[in-house]
């Protein structure tokens, strides 16, 4: 915020000059940041409305969120209609939204005929199910050739609206389930259009449900958490608590894309607006291009494994495992911690490595003024917190958004005003269209797992394969969701991977959340894993460096997402299941030093610079914690302790920061 009003010095063309060239240079980085959003983030593809169409479409969207609200507060209706209704409306908007290509976008208040008549069909092929409910409920199996009709229409134009706004690789895979139930299941096309688009199995599943009743009240909550001007608070705490450190820049936006991906929960788009502030720092404190574009990648990605929120797929796990959100929550604080501590390391290892310092104190702001001014934007996020704990999760999301307009009050810089609030509902409804479409899509790869029996010969295939060796299974599960999460997102790869590997896990003896918990975490990393690493992809436009060195330094980075997940696999007593205080205490030990062993052993520095053999054997020591067991814990403690000492003896001699360009 300027200190004086541009009206004071309107009369000095030297000062307008200064203004104008400002102003130019703002709208040039934010229509950079909009282009990458439009190249890597299938939601920031939208049609350009203006004038009436643009306040129709926007009052559509408003009236759809508020319609969300109301299904759960104060509809009450039987279940099919809640979620069928939510569905169509889901499909009929995501034409209306988004086009065709996204060559399309660039014409002004245009939608083709075609489109119409897609959202038309595919909106009204559920509301058919809606208002033939009792009538298509009593021929169960015994669909006549119009219902099957209405049914082959709605799952076609379901996918096509996911490919629009999702993209191309979740349709390829549920259309090979699909081809799959049809062709080789050996059951009537009746039966399975009736399973597929009129049961509570398929695309009004169990994701749907989630997503009508959990995942939309929190994004509704995360855009007017974001109206407040929060993001930004959380940049300035960051820098406040570690900007004057070593490295100060990567570390901020290591902290600060933690808190603001909770709040968003989408790799890309948290990359692209946190990315923005953060990447132009690191690179001006002297990291490298590739280092800083990958720093914000990792941390952003991150952020969906963050409580409280965690991203949509962590409510869907809720409904898998059949366990309390807020016991998920608490559960997942120690593995996101380690996640964010190895990134954390990794940062100041590399600063120290290379002899970086951090801001000037002068230049930043003081943590106690800071948090005096701005610290009740916290409270939207402590109330839901408290609430998810004590009550529904419906109810705490929607408490937690009243609360947030009214903290917003309290400030003239941060107030939600008439404006923003409809910006905060259109926001929240558009963000909820990719995650509600891909849930319906997900539904129907759930359905044709759970009536085809391929589940089944999936678990015994993987089972056999691995000769009934946990880590086998466990390696074979992990690459599964890398490639799968490389093109499907999150939320669709939970859906597959818990109906699928994560049975074969919990079959061979692994606690059912640490099972779930696994395959939630390897989805998430595809989003910096190469070759389709769409998060560092990102992060390389901003900093301008080459992507597929960018995805692979924020692999390295994010070490601790492919080491935590085992940690917790083997030995659950680091999510607090079936343990004690004690054993869970040494399990975040060993996994903490093991983090730290493979994180300096990767940058290559301690206190001094690692030779290769040094390197190596550090990696070992923390490969060796991540097995649980006391004499693998001390084998791996003293192999990391040893490595330590002998670069603190080293940087007594020769130790100059290493200079790169």
């Amino acid at each position: 915020m300027p200190l004086f009003g541009k009206k004071s010095f309107k009369k000095d063309p030297e000062v307008e000059f200064a203004f104008t060239e400002i102003e130019s240079e703002e709208s040039t980085v934010e229509a950079d940041v909009q282009a990458v959003m439009e190249k890597y983030d299938r939601e920031s593809n939208v049609r350009i409305w203006d004038g009436i169409p643009k306040y129709v479409v926007r009052y559509m969207l408003v009236a759809f969120a508020i319609y969300s609200i109301l299904l759960n507060f104060g509809l009450d209706w039987e279940t099919r209609i809640e979620r069928a209704s939510f569905t169509g409306l889901l499909v009929f908007l995501t034409f209306i939204v988004f086009p065709a290509q996204k060559g399309a976008r660039k014409k002004l208040n245009y939608i083709p005929w075609y489109d119409v008549i897609l959202a038309v069909l595919g909106g009204g092929s559920y509301f058919y199910f809606v208002f033939n409910l009792d009538n298509i409920i009593s021929k169960t199996i015994r669909l006549e050739p119009l219902d099957i009709a209405v049914g082959i229409i709605g799952v076609l134009v379901t996918l096509e609206a996911c490919r629009r706004s999702v993209g191309i690789p979740i349709v390829i895979v549920s259309s090979a389930f699909i081809i799959y139930m049809v062709a080789f299941a050996g059951k009537p096309l009746a039966i399975n259009i009736y399973n597929l688009f009129y049961t509570t199995e398929g695309v009004i599943g169990t994701p749907i449900r989630a997503c009508s009743t959990f995942i939309v009240l929190f994004v509704i909550f995360g855009a007017f958490l974001e109206r407040t001007g929060i993001s930004q608070f959380f940049i300035e705490l960051a820098n406040s608590i570690a900007g004057s450190s070593s490295g100060g820049p990567a570390k901020v936006a290591v902290i600060s894309s933690a808190l603001c991906g909770m709040v968003s929960g989408s790799s890309v788009g948290n990359t692209v607006t946190t990315g923005s502030v953060t990447i132009p720092m690191m690179k001006k404190n002297g990291y490298r291009p590739e280092f800083a574009g990958a720093v914000e990648a990792a941390s952003s990605t991150g952020g969906q494994i963050m409580p409280p929120i965690m991203g949509a797929a962590a409510f869907l796990m809720v409904e898998y495992t059949n366990i309390e959100y807020g016991a998920i929550a608490i559960r997942a604080i120690i593995p996101a911690v380690l996640y964010f501590a190895g990134i954390f390391i990794s940062v100041h290892l590399e600063a120290k490595r290379m002899g970086l310092t951090g801001l000037s104190r002068d230049e930043l702001p003081k943590f106690g003024k800071l948090f005096l001014r701005k610290g009740y934007l916290l409270l939207p996020l402590v109330l839901l917190v408290i609430m998810i704990m004590e009550s529904t999760m419906s109810k705490a999301a929607v408490f937690a958004t009243g609360l947030a307009i009214v903290v917003s009050m309290f400030s003239k810089e941060t107030r939600i005003n008439v404006h923003k609030f409809f910006d905060a509902l259109e926001n929240g409804a558009r963000s909820t269209l990719t995650v509600g479409i891909a849930c319906a899509v997900a539904g129907t790869i759930a359905c044709v797992i759970t009536t085809t029996g391929i589940g089944n010969k999936l678990i015994s295939g993987i089972v056999n394969f691995s000769g009934g060796n946990m880590f086998i299974a466990m390696i074979l599960t992990m690459f599964t969701c890398i490639v799968l999460g490389m093109g499907v997102p999150t939320t669709a790869n939970y859906v597959i991977m818990a109906t699928t590997c994560a049975p074969i896990l919990v079959q061979m003896g692994m606690a059912k959340l640490a099972a779930h918990m696994f395959v939630f975490y390897f989805g998430i990393v595809a989003d910096i894993t190469p070759p389709v690493a769409l998060a560092a992809y990102a992060g390389s436009a901003i900093a301008k460096s080459k992507p597929m060195k960018t995805a692979v330094t924020a692999t390295t980075l994010a070490i601790a997402a492919f080491i935590v997940p085992y940690c917790f696999g083997m030995n659950p007593a680091l999510l607090f299941v079936d343990s004690t205080i004690p054993a869970s205490v040494q399990a975040v030990i060993s996994a903490l030093v093991g983090v730290f062993g493979v994180a300096a052993g990767l940058r290559g520095y301690v206190f001094s610079n690692l030779m290769v053999w040094q390197r190596l054997v550090i990696i070992a020591g923390g490969l060796c914690l991540v097995y649980p067991g006391t004499v693998t814990d001390i084998v791996g403690i003293a192999v990391v302790l040893a490595i330590c000492v002998l670069s603190k003896i080293g940087s007594k001699h020769n130790n100059k920061p290493v200079a790169e360009a």
